[in-house]
């Protein structure tokens, strides 16, 4: 049976950055996978999550499952940190569900979505995250893509998002970024979200916010701010939250789907599903990123280490734009002042796919063909060889 099938094409961001390992180029440059890298080139491990890891395997007992939920301090600090205590008040409209990072808690969201209404369609940026579709296709729902970023202006293109957005009807869905557009780094303003908001009222549709980068784009209620004005408008919203970035726990896949409903029945009915589809999909949640994670944000000292980590990690990736924008308008007397405009880990430099692909061949400088790069991958060492190498084919 096995051997009827074909070889896949590898994933375009994991197959380029395995060709960058095995280019043997000495002075090879990667900005291509999503992760985020200090001064030194090295994705970090939070102080904060060092001291959570070694207090976790002094008092660890057992490694027996996790309630099907997730462990209750974990999810309670998620929502809080999501929502605002405000928001969240006594928390009987708002469920939580611990997923195996924020792509577990995408498709548990879809698997809700498609039993709440089978029939929806999914609305999803233009560009956005290339797995958003395969991932929340799997079960079986419908897409339709609205405009988001003007190449010309290097900014969100609100006009034509806000037309096509008025196609979505009553049971269909909106997916958001809630910061740090991936791949884009172009991000709606607080008005825009309002307008956003008036739109979800005045025509039925259900908003997903897929939530990567809290904390990596301003700060971490900065970062909210649109996705809280929704919910509290609204009175439900779904958000795929993730603490990959956040948190630097990358391979613990650490995740969360938040249902933030009408009214308790509501929630009920909507935990009943998501964990019924968690049963179906991968049985019980892993443990130990939501452990680390729990005692991170629920510890005062180990919450206030974190934000100030994370702070100083958020102001570096400002920092390194701030360079990037100036350095590259200097060299090539072209305006790149719309990078230090954007948030978070990416960035289009508007080159051509012959002009990105040039790079990989003639200079050992990996970007995707769409010339996306992830800022957070620059480094005192690599900015001036990269800024000479773009300047090269412009």
């Amino acid at each position: 049976m096995l051997e009827h099938l074909s070889v896949l094409s590898p994933d375009p961001i994991l197959g380029l950055a395995a060709e960058c390992r095995a280019d043997p180029n000495s002075n090879k440059i990667d900005l291509t996978v999503g992760i985020y890298m200090n001064e030194s080139g090295v994705c970090p491990v939070f102080h904060a999550v060092r001291e959570a890891q070694q207090q976790l395997v002094a008092d660890e007992i057992t490694k027996a499952y996790l309630p099907a939920a997730g462990d209750a301090v974990y999810l309670q600090s998620m929502k809080s940190l999501v929502f605002g205590d405000e928001l969240v008040g006594d928390g009987s409209k708002i469920t939580a569900i611990q997923t195996p990072g924020g792509c577990g808690a995408l498709r548990i969201a879809s698997e809700v979505l498609a039993a709440a209404a089978p029939d929806a369609t999914v609305w999803i940026s233009n560009p956005t995250w290339p797995v958003h579709i395969p991932l929340m296709g799997s079960v079986g729902l419908k897409f339709e893509t609205y405009s988001y970023y003007d190449p010309a202006s290097h900014g969100v293109d609100f006009g034509n998002m806000t037309n096509d957005l008025k196609g979505a009807k009553k049971g269909d869905v909106v997916l958001l970024h809630g910061c740090c557009h991936n791949p884009s780094g172009a991000d709606l303003t607080l008005e825009q979200w309002a307008q956003i908001a008036d739109m979800a009222e005045a025509q039925g549709f259900t908003v997903l916010v897929d939530l990567a980068y809290q904390g990596m784009g301003t700060n971490l209620e900065a970062d909210v701010a649109g996705l809280r004005l929704l919910a509290g408008r609204l009175g439900e919203l779904i958000v795929a939250a993730s603490c990959s970035k956040n948190l630097g726990l990358y391979r613990e896949r650490t995740g969360v789907a938040l249902f933030f409903g009408k009214d308790t029945q509501t929630a009920a009915a909507t935990h009943s599903h998501g964990l019924g589809a968690a049963r179906r999909v991968y049985s019980m949640p892993p443990a130990h990123g939501a452990l680390l994670a729990g005692r991170v944000l629920s510890d005062p000292a180990l919450r206030a280490s974190w934000e100030s980590e994370l702070s100083e990690i958020c102001a570096r990736m400002i920092e390194l734009r701030t360079q990037l924008s100036e350095k590259l308008s200097e060299k090539t007397n072209q305006d790149f002042s719309f990078i230090s405009r954007e948030k978070g880990m990416f960035s289009f430099l508007g080159l051509s796919v012959d002009q990105a692909r040039g790079l990989r061949k003639d200079r050992g400088l990996y970007m995707l063909d769409s010339s996306r790069i992830n800022v957070a991958a620059l480094n005192e060492q690599n900015m001036d060889k990269v800024v000479e190498a773009v300047a090269s084919v412009l």
